[in-house]
């Protein structure tokens, strides 16, 4: 039994400059104002359009980011309806094979301590199962039945591509106060990423 935390990967190659002159190019049809266009115009041509809640444009450029998470925060994700998804599965994953290290993995509850009870309650559950999904599978029942037993807090990996204007929306939901805890862990970290990478697109949005 391996216990992990959660994380992601930005796995597009962003050229942030890139991204956001195309952002311009294309919107700027809108208006036919290509003249306009500068060095140095995206900026504040991309921050217009946001302000005025034209949006569409910036669906024209997307992210491609694999997280690893628990099954949990998995079933809200994909509740994002404008976006593609590749996810590790249940069904045609034996994990008592070598190359899982014959082990379940799971993600560690953000809100637990170690040392606390609450958290050693758990890892002893998340034990339990691990010894009944091995059961199973010793006995010859195949995967997909094996994995009625595996919890919420199963490991997963979710390769998840959406459109700018997707990401915005998705960043607003996840990284709200009343958002699920772990699935602000992944989705803070990674706003403030991609802040970096492209601020005239997420710099606006403010975790509360």
């Amino acid at each position: 039994m391996k216990v992990i935390n959660a994380s992601f990967t930005i796995m597009s190659n962003i050229n942030s400059q890139e991204f956001l002159s195309n952002i311009e190019k294309f919107g700027r049809v809108c208006y036919k104002s290509e003249n306009s266009i500068t060095a140095t115009s995206a900026k504040s041509f991309i921050a217009r359009i946001i302000k005025n809640g034209h949006e569409s444009v910036i669906e024209h450029e997307k992210i491609t980011v694999k997280i690893v998470c628990d099954r949990g925060v998995s079933h809200e994700i994909v509740r994002h309806r404008i976006a593609s998804y590749s996810q590790e599965s249940t069904r045609y994953c034996n994990y008592s094979n070598d190359k899982f290290g014959n082990e379940l993995t799971f993600i560690k509850p953000v809100f637990w301590e170690k040392t606390s009870t609450e958290y050693k309650i758990w890892r002893e559950e998340m034990q339990r199962v691990e010894d009944s999904y091995l059961k199973l599978i010793s006995l010859n029942v195949p995967p997909e039945q094996a994995r009625s037993v595996l919890p919420n807090s199963l490991k997963t990996e979710i390769v998840v591509t959406m459109n700018l204007r997707e990401w915005r929306h998705f960043f607003k939901l996840r990284t709200s106060k009343r958002a699920h805890p772990q699935m602000r862990e992944i989705s803070i970290p990674l706003l403030n990423e991609m802040k970096e990478l492209l601020p005239p697109i997420f710099e606006d949005i403010v975790v509360e």
